[in-house]
């Protein structure tokens, strides 16, 4: 028995030193491919890579090394850096099957949500997908929108009664994810989250506005997931994660039992109403046209094959919820943020939807996506600052990743194409691709509105880019592009096109800095990592 144990500590431990130096024995294809020095040999630069403060790296990484780089990662292992375009069309579109999500990312979203469709890969991704692409359709975008008004016009008396119908200071990150997350609720589960009155908090609401940036911050821990669920049993997983005296980890368990205990609760309901028959379902918040409802009736009437299990249905809200959140309060905050810098594009836009609604009470569906102005704010915005900076892939085998311009590589030899090994990590740059002066021309760096009101560069419309909305990565493309873009982009409008037209947004004096995470967030000063976002809002006298 001990000679047994001894020859599997034995392989263990030869296994680990394998992993450990076969980076100095065995040449890769990416030795040649230049990139920045790493900062350490145990992170790579990993830290410099998910560091709130790390703008400037990634800054640099684009402006020095160019579309594609190679960064290190942890215990001398090589990974890439990419914003070409004909590298991301490979990499999400042509071979998105080799440059899979990385498991530990796939890991941690099961372990932290359940089976939601960011935690499945291959058939079962495509399984859910198809379940739940049509209600995200034009035609039900088109009915959520007097749902939409009716939750922003409480968010307009919630304002007003804050500044006194006057002016005053108010944190508009609390109050644009407060407003996402009833938006989220009453759209997509029929469910009202937030009344949207000062006094009101909610604990669902503070778990998914605290997720992104505590899983950010453990992100070295994230990365061994795979390895705490292949080998260690759930029950005593869960018994482990209550001794670890971490205190982000202790917050990252919270977190996870808040969201699963109110998916569980929001799904019961929906179920009993059904349950009760049609006339329960009508006189529920959405009138049985939310998300979820539409979802749950789709899933009775599918076929064998098709149908998601209980335990999916209930892991789809909280990844709704939490993907419709975050990002959207945050891009929200950034654009109204903008607008208060510059004045003169905050009146070209109110200027725009008094034009469209003088009273400020309703503009049409149609009519309100097709504003040119706030269409192009928006767009603008999620450009220049989209809400995610970076995401994550890895190759499943190894695979040629083809350029749209060679790179000089270290021996000084120009590469056309790179041979990339299997388990390669990938740094898709959404960042660098949407600033991209070689595609977007030398004003890329601006924050220009007026850039879509007149034709775009032939170079972007050349390089192809891979992107589901107007030649932008922010939404994504392919196989794992966002489902919800048309939502966030109405819940956008929406409320732009309200509180624009019965507030002034001004800058506060106090600094805001925007700190890199998982989805970015605004805070006071450097040092904060708390969310805020002070602003002075003035009432305007109609």
């Amino acid at each position: 028995m001990t000679s047994s144990l001894q020859l599997i500590l034995l392989a263990a431990l030869a296994w680990a030193l394998w992993r450990l130096f076969r980076t100095f024995v065995i040449r890769s294809p990416l030795d040649n491919i230049p990139g920045p020095q790493r900062s350490s040999f145990w992170t790579g630069n990993i830290k410099d890579l998910f560091n709130r403060h790390g703008w400037n790296f990634h800054d640099t990484i684009a402006q020095q090394y160019g579309p594609v780089s190679k960064v290190y990662t942890a215990f001398g292992g090589q990974g890439l850096y990419v914003y070409d375009p004909k590298a991301l069309n490979s990499i999400i579109v042509k071979d998105q099957y080799t440059y899979e999500e990385p498991t530990w990312v796939i890991k941690w979203g099961h372990m932290i949500l359940g089976p939601t469709l960011f935690a499945t890969l291959g058939e079962h991704h495509r399984k859910q997908r198809k379940m739940l692409n049509p209600v995200f359709s034009t035609a039900h975008m088109r009915h959520m929108t007097s749902i939409f008004y009716n939750v922003v016009h409480r968010l307009r008396e919630a304002v007003s009664t804050k500044i006194n119908d006057n002016s005053g200071e108010v944190n508009v990150i609390e109050w644009t994810c407060r407003t996402a997350l009833e938006l989220i609720g009453q759209g997509g589960l029929g469910y009202s989250f937030d009344p949207l009155v000062a006094s009101s908090t909610n604990d669902f609401g503070v778990a998914l506005k605290e997720f992104m940036p505590t899983s950010f911050s453990l992100h070295i821990w994230r990365t061994l997931t795979p390895y705490l669920t292949s080998y260690i049993p759930i029950a005593i997983r869960r018994q482990i994660i209550r001794w670890v005296p971490h205190k982000n980890a202790q917050k990252m368990r919270a977190i996870s039992e808040t969201l699963a205990a109110h998916s569980r609760g929001i799904y019961e309901q929906k179920m009993a109403a059904l349950a009760r028959g049609d006339d329960a379902v009508v006189h529920q918040i959405g009138e049985g046209k939310d998300v979820l409802s539409i979802l749950i009736r789709a899933n009775i009437y599918a076929s064998e094959e098709d149908r998601l299990p209980e335990e999916e249905i209930i892991a789809q809200i909280s990844g709704l919820v939490l993907a419709a959140t975050d990002t959207t309060s945050n891009a929200l905050a950034r654009t109204l943020h903008l607008l208060s810098e510059r004045q003169d594009v905050q009146d070209k836009v109110r200027a725009e939807l008094v034009q469209a609604s003088p009273d400020g009470e309703h503009i049409p569906y149609d009519q309100l996506v097709d504003l040119p102005y706030l269409d192009a704010v928006c767009r603008e915005t999620l450009r220049l600052y989209p809400p995610v900076a970076f995401l994550g892939r890895e190759t499943r085998n190894d695979i040629v990743m083809p350029l749209s311009e060679p790179v000089q590589g270290l021996d000084g030899r120009l590469v056309n194409e790179i041979l990339v090994p299997k388990d390669t990590p990938i740094f898709i740059s959404i960042w660098g691709c949407n600033r991209n002066p070689a595609i977007w021309g030398e004003d890329a760096l601006e924050w220009k509105p007026e850039r879509w009101l007149t034709p775009l560069p032939k170079a972007l419309g050349e390089a192809h880019v891979p992107g589901i909305y107007a030649n932008l990565m922010t939404f994504l493309g392919g196989g794992r592009a966002c489902l919800g873009f048309k939502f966030s982009q109405l819940e956008m409008k929406v409320v732009l096109a309200v509180m624009l037209h019965s507030f002034r947004f001004h800058p506060s004096d106090k600094e805001i800095y925007w700190n890199l995470a998982s989805v970015n967030y605004p805070s006071v000063g450097k040092e904060s990592t708390k969310a805020e976002m002070p602003m002075k809002v003035e009432a305007i006298q109609v």
